[in-house]
């Protein structure tokens, strides 16, 4: 199939790279062009603009927030005008509801399709094509994007044929990560100023009631009290806070614990740490208590 990919961070290469593993032809464009240029020896071709990455049967996007997705999509000689009619826009990337909504209906204008397809899992997982995938849009639209998604990933999730519940149920796993985050950050500073060994204490963690992926990956992290530098930022965090808030609103759903998660992640940029992995507000748990 021929391929589209634009949004070559850590995400957005391992998954590129995977699709060409898998036989497709790929035509990348990133802003820093040398993030592009690094997959010609893999078999891509690289495009000067936008528009050249829009000659395709199907676009994937992978972005860092709703900015970023409006200037591709409805910037002067953006997507929404380069791709052609019955092409294909995949969102992957984790934006508002609302964007979404707004992605779907100019899409369908403009004869095109449109789905989300936003995914769970850290850059080593889009390396291994072991993402988790959700994704929505109209049946006939998502079959012709599954062998994609089977290249990307380890399972796909359908969940309707309304694109923008897709990323709304991104939004609602984000927050839920970080309320583990949060709450282990928490738990792991009372049992280090206590003198008990975190390192003992997250295997008991782990052998026991939480021994869920989510544990697994950042107790160690926080444990050890590692700062990966290929992680989830948290300054998108934070964007992803806001925009569960934003859908909670929209929808008179209170969510007072994403209201506090959302003030550490504040907290945290605030204190010049917005670029650290998110897994960062178990440190800002330990300040606050004297560690």
């Amino acid at each position: 199939m021929d391929v589209g990919f634009i949004g070559l961070g850590h995400m957005g290469a391992p998954m590129a790279l995977n699709l060409l593993k898998a036989g497709h032809r790929v035509t990348v464009y990133n802003r820093t062009r040398g993030k592009a240029e690094a997959l010609v020896s893999a078999g891509a071709q690289v495009a000067d603009r936008v528009a050249g990455a829009c000659h395709s049967d199907v676009l994937i996007t992978m972005l860092s927030d709703d900015t970023a997705v409006e200037d591709v999509v409805f910037s002067v000689g953006g997507a929404l005008y380069a791709l052609g009619r019955n092409a294909i826009h995949v969102s992957m990337s984790t934006i508002s509801v609302a964007l979404s909504d707004r992605l779907a209906e100019a899409h369908g204008k403009a004869g095109q399709g449109y789905v989300a397809a936003p995914v769970f899992g850290r850059p080593e997982a889009a390396a291994a094509a072991k993402l988790f995938i959700i994704a929505a849009g109209a049946d006939a639209t998502l079959a012709r994007c599954q062998p994609l998604f089977d290249a990307l990933g380890q399972q796909t999730f359908v969940l309707s044929t309304k694109p923008s519940e897709a990323n709304l149920v991104k939004l609602s796993g984000n927050f839920l990560i970080a309320s583990v985050l949060e709450s282990l950050g928490e738990a792991f500073a009372l049992v280090r100023k206590s003198g008990i060994d975190p390192h003992r204490y997250l295997n008991i963690l782990t052998s026991t009631l939480f021994s869920a992926p989510v544990y697994r990956t950042y107790g160690p992290i926080i444990a050890e009290q590692k700062n990966p530098t290929d992680g989830f930022k948290m300054s998108l965090g934070l964007k992803d806070i806001r925009l569960a808030l934003a859908a909670a609103d929209a929808r008179t759903v209170p969510m007072p614990l994403a209201s506090l998660v959302r003030d550490h992640f504040m907290e945290g940029v605030a204190q010049g740490e917005g670029d650290a992995d998110w897994s960062g507000l178990a440190r800002l748990a330990a300040r606050r208590a004297g560690l």
